[in-house]
């Protein structure tokens, strides 16, 4: 059985609003010369320059580069946490640059699931009620939040942990407890940024397979971090410098239990997917 394939009949855990399942397409993200421009008063910071970027559903993407890359720029436009100085950003057809704070927000809650380096639980709650919480500003009855909560805890490994506080779970745990948490609405897209950087080698590789494990069933992973061995799990890997993609490359992801083989990265037919200047690395 899949990982969120328990479902009822009526009022199925999880189940899409019906204006999510409007516009679906191929392509989950289309940047269209997307610009960030930073205006810091005495000078203006350029960001992104002119990102034209495809993710399409069901891709396991790593978004790779130093501090001040621009990688963190671009994964806070796609959650929808900050908006494009220019271009488009369409996000299962719909243009989101233009939209409201409101709209915005519920887009958030809906299309996007976030998963963070610091795990963001709230601790004076439960593990359980931290899964509950996007399902609670949905305006889920209770009893439909707490059932997914269970099912989503039961499927990352912590069915038993459900009713322990953050500080009473390791970082791995407290992890996974996040990942239920973006899952709870059943969003499109998962986003995580950093998501192994407060954890041990071990911990990175079970929260990597994981992801790995929630890509074959489906969801749409992007995966921003520093780390090659971190994105040797995926399938895609992209390049930032200096608010440029550099490359786009496909990837051979990391087979459980195996440690990680930069050498069978390799391009698809051998080309970027997107438009990056020649001869540049």
């Amino acid at each position: 059985m899949g990982l969120f394939n328990q479902r009822s009949e009526k009022n199925r855990v999880g189940s899409p609003p019906q204006y999510m399942t409007e516009n679906i397409s191929e392509e989950l993200i289309r940047l269209e010369d997307l610009v960030k421009i930073y205006d810091t008063g005495a000078l203006k910071v350029l960001g992104l320059k002119r990102i034209n970027l495809t993710i399409h559903r069901g891709e396991f993407v790593a978004i790779m580069g130093q501090s001040g890359s621009g990688k963190s720029t671009l994964m806070n436009i796609l959650g929808c946490l900050d908006r494009p100085s220019m271009g488009h950003y369409y996000l299962d057809g719909v243009d989101v640059a233009a939209m409201n704070p409101d709209e915005l927000s519920l887009i958030r809650n809906r299309k996007i699931g976030f998963v963070f380096q610091s795990f963001n639980l709230i601790s004076r709650t439960s593990a359980l009620k931290n899964v509950e919480l996007p399902m609670t500003y949905a305006r889920k009855n209770k009893r439909f939040r707490e059932q997914r909560a269970r099912v989503l805890l039961e499927r990352v490994g912590l069915g038993k942990r459900a009713e322990h506080m953050p500080n009473e779970l390791s970082g791995g745990q407290r992890q996974r407890v996040a990942i239920a948490r973006a899952l709870a609405n059943e969003p499109p897209l998962l986003l995580a940024d950093e998501p192994t950087g407060n954890l041990d080698t071990a911990a990175s590789v079970e929260i990597m397979e994981l992801f790995s494990q929630l890509h074959k069933e489906g969801t749409t992973v992007v995966v921003v971090t520093h780390e090659e061995e971190i994105a040797a799990f995926t399938e895609r890997i992209i390049r930032f410098r200096d608010g440029e993609i550099v490359s786009d490359n496909s990837n051979v992801p990391r087979e459980p239990g195996k440690k990680a083989d930069s050498a069978k990265t390799v391009k698809e037919d051998g080309m970027n997917r997107s438009n990056v200047t020649e001869g540049k690395e």
